[in-house]
């Protein structure tokens, strides 16, 4: 039988404390989400001062990157570069940057999606989160 990693609670935390460490060093509010592979919502966490609706597109993030086991952005290109038809792709709603999957050992095992802020500081508080798992 094949076995993979997969995230424990204590990850969770540690990905969320990261992430929102990252997000607090530059004033930036935000709210941070984390999934398992299948998108499943692990931990969801709206900062003071965050949007509403960030509280709708991380977990949408997430579940997008954890999904398709690639970055968000990958489907923002895609469809910025002119494929349009890639909007009517089914479970994928939030195909913005933000959202990035979490590999381990060659396995996708879950997502971080941030949203809040640029596109791009989204991502970085992500691979934050992530980095501090150490792999």
């Amino acid at each position: 039988m094949n076995t993979k990693p997969y995230l424990s609670l204590d990850d969770v935390r540690r990905i969320a404390l990261a992430a929102e460490a990252e997000a607090q060093k530059h004033q930036w509010a935000v709210t941070i989400a984390v999934t398992d592979e299948g998108g499943h919502l692990l931990w969801l966490q709206r900062l003071d001062g965050a949007p509403p609706v960030s509280a709708h597109i991380a977990p949408a993030k997430a579940r997008t990157a954890a999904l398709g086991r690639r970055e968000s952005r990958v489907y923002e290109d895609i469809i910025n570069q002119g494929r349009t038809s890639f909007l009517s792709a089914p479970t994928l709603e939030a195909m913005l940057e933000g959202g990035v999957p979490i590999m381990a050992q060659g396995h996708c095992i879950g997502a971080v999606g941030v949203s809040g802020v640029k596109s791009t500081e989204d991502a970085q508080i992500a691979r934050a989160g992530i980095a501090a798992l150490g792999i």
